[in-house]
């Protein structure tokens, strides 16, 4: 329970406002407050990238009004939170974690930063990201962005691409953030920053008004500091879009059971000699903790989960080729303006050709096909999230930024999975390495079964007995 380690929740927010004890204008004073002294701090968190003091006040005065009426539009009015500057969010720069995008103010919403206003939410500001989205440690060094750091450790990297989503949430600015994930982009920075994070089936929440740098792996979700905070984010960002033709025909989002007090009757695949490949540290606590869910009444069934490497290395060329036909231009233009490690990216993936593309998308229908045998026999995939704990940051990434494949691919396990065959996948915290840092397990269900995940997660949330404050933290309800 988040509650009970000083990480500010949802409900703690909603219950203070609701009694009156505290107002969105004074959380909202706080935040501005915080969000001076982190860009002042040393080294700076650089989780929130803009901002803009007037409009988080109209926001939370608008909040503030209708508590005082009565009249709330949900469970996320008066509520701080972030989205990655991936999205479009009026009035900022839509800049995508570049130098060279959004050289004027931003006049239209995306769908998800539209549906949280209406909700209520206090937009405090766009979040860091890795530039363009195109990688797993959150290493940013151009001049807009600057490296985000890890709230747990600020010599680590928060992980990528959602960085500054989780950073902030990690360090108390707010219990809600808005990522993308194509290739564990909400998933891995939640982990390394030890708080949850949902990765939707693909077409689930719209993606309409953020880059479309990959149409087929890209899915967007919440980064929270406890599950019920997510699945209430979920649960109102969730539905069809007629501007996001992917998710036109979902089935309705639901959270059927997800308060149910055990875990009777459902089925957990695990493939073991997957689930192995990772470090030591990493597996010990991944393993109690599927010993916990199994004292929930769970039972543990061994699935084997067919040409993983074969699926890893088409999903690379799948996202790859998408970006770097969509970047085609940026790349010609604008090539001297990015970050080294991005311009690796885009010229590794001037190597694929049609035809790897072709096999790729055959791979993926193979895949989606495994996948369907398997769900029909368990309820859901248990993995650890990332094999490793969050990699260190050295000065020289400062200047010129990191590139290092082995890690990316490394990082990048056990979440390619979701985002090539489109199933959800939710990532909770479970405990900590001897350094301190976090390490979280992953739960995958079938498509559109995000429930599931969610009443996993919960109880999942139950099995860390103790929860380490982050080292920089700011309690925004003080």
């Amino acid at each position: 329970n988040p509650m009970r380690e000083g990480l500010v929740t949802n409900f703690q927010i909603l219950l203070s406002c609701r009694s009156g004890k505290l107002t969105p204008t004074q959380v909202a004073k706080n935040i501005i407050a915080m969000l001076e002294d982190c860009d002042k701090s040393t080294p700076p968190l650089r989780a929130i990238v803009q901002w803009d003091q007037e409009q988080i006040m109209l926001m939370a005065e608008a909040s503030t009004t209708r508590y005082r009426n009565k009249c709330t539009l949900s469970c996320l009015d008066g509520i701080p939170v972030c989205l990655k500057e991936e999205f479009k969010v009026v009035p900022y720069h839509h800049r995508v974690g570049t130098v060279y995008l959004g050289t004027q103010p931003e006049t239209e919403d995306a769908t998800v930063a539209k549906k949280l206003r209406e909700a209520g939410a206090v937009i405090i500001g766009v979040s860091n990201m890795h530039e363009l989205g195109t990688g797993t440690t959150g290493c940013n060094p151009n001049r807009y962005h600057k490296i985000p750091r890890n709230p747990y450790n600020p010599n680590h990297f928060t992980g990528g691409s959602s960085s500054g989503s989780a950073a902030a949430v990690a360090a108390g600015l707010c219990p809600v953030a808005i990522g993308t994930d194509g290739g564990g982009s909400v998933r891995i920075p939640a982990s390394f920053c030890g708080v949850v994070g949902l990765k939707g089936t693909f077409g689930r929440i719209s993606c309409h008004g953020s880059l479309p740098l990959s149409y087929s792996t890209v899915s967007v979700g919440p980064i929270c500091t406890s599950v019920a905070d997510a699945a209430i984010v979920y649960s109102i960002l969730a539905e069809p879009d007629l501007l996001y033709p992917y998710g036109l025909k979902q089935p309705k989002a639901t959270l059927s059971d997800m308060c149910s007090p055990d875990l009777k009757g459902l089925k957990l695949g695990v493939d073991w000699t997957f689930f192995k490949a990772c470090d030591a540290e990493v597996l010990s606590a991944c393993e109690k903790a599927v010993k916990h869910l199994q004292s929930l009444g769970a039972s543990v069934v061994e699935v084997s989960l067919p040409e993983m490497e074969e699926a890893r290395v088409a999903h690379v060329i799948c996202i790859l080729s998408e970006m770097r036909d969509f970047l085609q231009p940026d790349f010609n233009k604008h090539f001297h303006e990015m970050n080294l490690e991005t311009r690796a990216s885009l010229a590794l993936a001037c190597q694929f050709t049609a035809l790897d593309y072709i096999k790729a998308n055959r791979q993926r229908t193979r895949s989606m096909r495994f996948l369907q045998e398997i769900f029909s026999t368990v309820n859901c995939i248990l993995t650890p999230a990332v094999p490793c704990t969050a990699p260190r940051i050295y000065e020289s990434d400062l200047l010129t930024g990191s590139s290092d494949m082995t890690s990316t691919v490394r990082c990048m396990r056990f979440m390619q999975l979701g985002n090539f065959t489109g199933i959800p996948g939710l990532v909770v915290p479970i405990g900590y390495s001897t350094a301190g840092l976090p390490i979280s397990l992953q739960v995958m269900a079938k498509w559109w079964d995000e429930a599931v995940l969610l009443r996993i997660g919960l109880k999942l949330e139950q099995f860390r007995d103790q929860t380490k404050k982050p080292s920089i933290y700011y309690d925004i309800l003080a």
